[in-house]
């Protein structure tokens, strides 16, 4: 039998009270496993409480400590793979920098709930049996940070939040899914084929601090005064955008005469589509493309490559790779 680390960070998964009213990160882990009483027929399993948080208030040095204890039980012998609980509102956004940023090749997969653990049915205990059982999963090494809801496989790369009160929330847009899952038999259809974790040009780095990076959200009549201040006063900034990244005149010319050193990424707020340059909003190249990348996602991204002291040309390459 393997054993699987499953590191608790909070969450709905671990929230009390009704589901529409409750507290997220008050249950621990060993309450949560005591309710799923065959998830120890699957494993053998290493509990570790890390954070009681909503995942609103995860921050940056969080995902230092969460990816440096993930590090040091992917090296761990007597362990064979990691599950990660954690809330779902900034779930992708840490499941992003894991796959990054994470040298190891033993399966890592992260999971949650969108009903708290005293609520009626509550999905997160199906959710956990099923993300353990992937963990177990031959198929599940080498595939960089995977997630499981609602008998659905995610890549770490892609899932993306797109409901609000739905068990079935997360999905990975006009990607589809990477697979099922029905009790613990796993069904992985496909496979991540973007650089991610061991692959990573930027797994294999220290992080202590990040860079500051924020979004600017595009919309009508958008004041380019704010992004002047964030350019002045960030590292990087992430453009929004409209459409295929795109923005008014207004905000075009603040980019054009742009002096400081701040790093800018076009992306967009739309779902499904993609970012590329631009002869028509960004015709002296201003800014760097963010692909398929969402803004949170590329605010990750610019963050990782500019903590590495990437350049500009290593900058689009990494927004091209991963």
């Amino acid at each position: 039998m393997k054993t699987i680390a499953i590191i608790a960070t909070g969450g709905t998964i671990a929230g009390q009270g009704s589901a529409s009213a409750y507290k997220a990160g008050e249950i621990d882990v060993d309450s949560i496993i005591a309710s799923i009483p065959r998830i120890n027929e699957l494993a053998r399993l290493h509990l570790i409480s890390l954070y009681q948080k909503d995942s609103n208030d995860i921050t940056a040095r969080d995902w230092v400590e969460l990816r440096n204890l993930c590090y040091a039980l992917g090296h761990d012998d007597s362990i064979d793979g990691i599950v990660i609980t954690h809330g779902t509102d900034s779930f992708e956004e840490t499941a992003y920098f894991l796959n990054l940023t994470l040298d190891i090749r033993k399966p890592v997969v992260m999971t949650g709930a969108m009903r708290p653990a005293t609520a009626t049915s509550a999905d997160g205990p199906m959710n956990l049996y099923e993300a353990v059982a992937l963990a177990t999963h031959p198929q599940a090494s080498d595939a960089g940070v995977l997630a499981v809801f609602s008998d659905t496989i995610y890549s770490g790369r892609d899932i993306t939040k797109t409901n609000s009160i739905k068990t079935d929330a997360f999905k990975m847009g006009e990607f589809g899914t990477l697979g099922y899952m029905r009790d613990e038999k796993v069904y992985l259809q496909n496979m991540p084929y973007r650089m991610h974790t061991y692959q990573s040009e930027f797994s294999t780095l220290e992080y202590d601090t990040l860079p500051k990076v924020s979004i600017y959200y595009v919309h009508a009549d958008c004041d380019p005064k704010l992004l002047e201040w964030m350019l002045a006063h960030n590292d990087g900034v992430v453009l929004a955008g409209s459409g295929s990244g795109n923005y008014p005149d207004s905000i075009r010319r603040v980019l054009e005469t742009n002096e400081t050193s701040c790093v800018v990424v076009r992306a967009s707020r739309i779902l499904e589509g993609a970012v590329f340059d631009s002869n028509v909003f960004d015709p002296l190249r201003k800014t760097i493309p963010a692909y398929r990348l969402s803004p949170h996602k590329a605010r990750i991204l610019l963050m990782v490559g500019l903590a590495a002291g990437c350049d500009e040309e290593r900058l689009r390459k990494a927004f091209e790779t991963y």
